[in-house]
């Protein structure tokens, strides 16, 4: 596991968290794709400049990047060598991006833009209702379609916190 790409089912599911606790367990650098997509204000990057930022990074040695941005998948997964997966339950990923948001009020989160401070919307709590079901779907087609790219990817599908904890346990045991 030298180049790893981290997706999740939805907003809250622990992305940015496992990440950064992955990156420090193995001494790989931890790129979060908020924080290269969102400009200061929330001002979404330009398409291109989002790609090429990707491009740039996938072609180090070493890197983990988390983020799901479906449309620039391909630049990450094209290069990485292990794909994880969290699925947690729905109601579990909407409680934590609520209690991110009252956590991080007013600041801004080190996994996203500069100058893009912690809000919360009912538009963004719609979207992550609207759209987990067919999420999940099109991340496991996307998760199957990685396994079968080149046999030696690996896939790690975590679908519960107690699955989370025990890939940490077994990684500190190794």
């Amino acid at each position: 596991m030298k180049k790893i790409v981290i997706m999740g089912v939805s907003a809250g599911v622990g992305k940015s968290t496992f990440a950064v606790k992955l990156g420090k367990e193995l001494s790989l650098p931890v790129y979060h794709l908020d924080a290269y997509y969102w400009k200061p204000g929330w001002v979404e990057a330009e398409p291109e400049e989002f790609r090429s930022v990707q491009e740039g990074i996938v072609k180090t040695d070493k890197w983990i990047v988390e983020g799901n941005y479906t449309a620039t998948a391909d630049i990450r997964l094209s290069e990485a060598d292990t794909m994880i997966y969290l699925e947690l339950p729905l109601l579990v990923c909407v409680y934590r991006v609520l209690k991110r948001w009252l956590t991080n009020l007013g600041r801004t989160r080190p996994d996203v833009g500069e100058d893009c401070p912690e809000k919360m919307d009912a538009a963004f709590l719609k979207f992550i209702f609207t759209t987990y079901s067919a999420r999940k779907v099109k991340m496991r087609e996307r998760m199957r379609s990685f396994q079968n790219a080149r046999p030696e990817n690996t896939v790690i599908f975590l679908a519960s916190q107690k699955q989370i904890d025990s890939f940490f346990n077994k990684k500190q045991e190794n």
